[in-house]
């Protein structure tokens, strides 16, 4: 979702610190995960904390992960739930923009993106409520773990009654993208596995729970797991591969200097 960010944690403000407790319960929304990954005490649990601060300020553009009419009783209970594991700051809000450009502070935009005005993120391609990606993403800094409450419309369909198997991977992508980002900055897709277990329905609202499970270097490998919100029902499972790039030069530099 946010690839071609530039590693927030830079030249943001250096007043917030983040205070961990080794105590802090895991969120049993859904069923069966396995056991998340905890910061260590070298994790870069700062770049996290500061990214999510900077985003949680940033009120330039429309923030359309907010709650609208097309949401379900379902979407609004599962949002609400999040809220609350919210106040006690172990998980935070992402907001959502139209455009990815949106999502980086002025100081810190490449001459290329802060040029960008006619692009459009994907996931926001539509500006009718309800008809496409109806979501909203929270973050767990401290287990390195992202979550996205989904709710895909009728312009998603596939095959008649059921999401088509491309929006299911833009949002798991979207997803460990933006999970990856929190741990290390500019990243970019290099492998998406993904295993199509039943069907989302339209109108339905399932979670997509994203972890990071190692670091090597530049390479960050994460897990997904897509289930209905009872925990009952596995719709897909998700492996991935994004590869830190350098985040003084666009992606058109580094590709050509391969």
């Amino acid at each position: 979702m946010w690839r071609n960010c530039v590693r927030l944690a830079r030249g943001l403000g250096r007043s917030a610190v983040l205070r961990l407790d080794p105590k802090v319960s895991r969120c049993g929304v859904v069923r069966g995960l396995s056991p998340t990954v905890s910061c260590s005490p070298t994790a870069p649990c700062s770049l996290l904390w500061n990214s999510v601060t900077w985003l949680s300020q940033a009120r330039k553009s429309k923030d359309y992960a907010l709650p609208n009419s097309s949401w379900s009783q379902d979407m609004m209970d599962l949002y609400n739930r999040f809220l609350e594991m919210c106040k006690d700051g172990t998980w935070k809000r992402i907001p959502s923009y139209g455009n990815s450009v949106d999502h980086i502070p002025e100081s810190l935009k490449l001459a290329p993106e802060k040029e960008q005005k006619e692009t459009r993120l994907f996931p926001r391609n539509m500006d009718t409520e309800g008809l496409g990606f109806e979501y909203a993403m929270f973050l767990n800094p401290s287990e390195k773990r992202m979550v996205c409450l989904f709710q895909p419309g009728p312009y998603l369909a596939g095959h008649p009654g059921f999401a088509h198997g491309g929006s299911t991977a833009t949002i798991i992508d979207s997803t460990v993208g933006g999970c990856a980002i929190f741990v290390a900055g500019r990243v970019m897709t290099a492998n998406l596995s993904i295993n199509y277990r039943n069907p989302i329905p339209l109108g339905s609202v399932v979670l997509v729970d994203s972890k990071v499970d190692q670091v090597e270097g530049r390479k960050v490998f994460l897990s997904c797991q897509v289930r209905s919100i009872d925990g009952q029902t596995l719709h897909a499972e998700a492996t991935a591969l994004f590869i830190q790039l350098n985040s003084t030069k666009s992606l058109q530099q580094q590709m050509s200097s391969q």
